[in-house]
């Protein structure tokens, strides 16, 4: 624990904290407003893997799928077009689209080999930005004057940690650098993130055998084979999957490593002083 005490957090001028939780429960509402009140520097994992780590694949999965038209295959020969991801931290669709889905090409999936390597490369992605939080640290008190930092982490974070292990390389690194912010869902946010997720599926990362073992279930369960399967529909089945697999992890991520706020509260949140009168209170509780 960075402070001592919620007093110790208000009275802190180098407030820093990194928020983990499913995806959609806040994370980078709260970063956003932090940075927009001048004085934190907002650090997204999820843009530094699609930018440092990921960004030479999804530029070259585009340009791949620009090769199979002739017409820009000629063009992109003679360096004629330049093609790039113009991922924001409030769009991270190049980085979920080369992610991509597994299952039939004719609707938008690949083979599950190519899922798998894509899987793997998230996953390196992932940790070696989570454990660039700390040169980031610095670095935004180094150049940019800013003393406060709110890190915005991914929702798979659990994924790439045993927050049973004393020694975890990410966590310890994270730990020792800022406070770590569990945002709780209720059952009812879990409902409605998971209607949301049906109405719009994403890509996600999940960790290799949980993953092997969902897709071997999936296709015994529904009797096919895997160019067969409706991407969309897997994605579906696997992210209920991930939300019950990764509430317990998260719950431990903040038991031994950090604090925990709710998603109601988070929701109320409309000022700097608020989301610091809120962590003030997490830490007292969890003091």
């Amino acid at each position: 624990m960075q402070y001592s005490s919620g007093q110790d957090w208000l009275k802190s001028d180098n407030k820093q904290a990194m928020l983990f939780a499913m995806s959609g429960l806040g994370k980078t509402y709260i970063s956003n407003m932090l940075r927009e009140a001048g004085n934190w520097f907002h650090y997204s994992v999820d843009y530094r893997i699609g930018t440092r780590y990921m960004g030479e694949h999804i530029v070259d999965n585009f340009k791949r799928e620009a090769m199979k038209t002739p017409f820009l295959a000629e063009l992109l020969r003679s360096d004629s077009i330049y093609i790039a991801s113009n991922i924001t931290f409030e769009n991270l669709d190049p980085l979920s689209t080369y992610l991509g889905k597994p299952g039939n090409s004719d609707h938008g999936g690949i083979a599950i080999e190519e899922y798998l390597k894509r899987q793997e490369q998230h996953r390196h992605a992932e940790v070696a930005s989570l454990l660039d939080t700390q040169h980031f640290i610095a670095r935004a008190r180094e150049i940019y004057g800013y003393k406060n930092f709110i890190g915005d982490s991914g929702g798979s974070i659990c994924e790439v940690v045993d927050p049973h292990d004393d020694d975890d390389p990410v966590l310890k690194s994270l730990s020792e650098n800022l406070l770590m912010v569990w945002i709780e869902g209720s059952d009812a946010h879990t409902q409605e993130l998971t209607r949301r997720f049906d109405k719009s599926p994403k890509p996600m990362y999940y960790q290799r055998d949980i993953l092997k073992d969902a897709w071997s279930t999936y296709l015994n369960e529904n009797n096919t084979q895997p160019g067969d399967v409706d991407p969309n529909a897997f994605i579906r089945w696997a992210y209920k999957r991930a939300v019950s697999h990764r509430q317990p992890i998260y719950r431990a991520m903040a038991d031994n490593w950090g604090v925990t706020v709710s998603a109601d509260d988070v929701s109320k949140i409309r000022s700097e002083s608020d989301f610091n009168e809120l962590i003030a209170k997490a830490i007292d509780a969890r003091m």
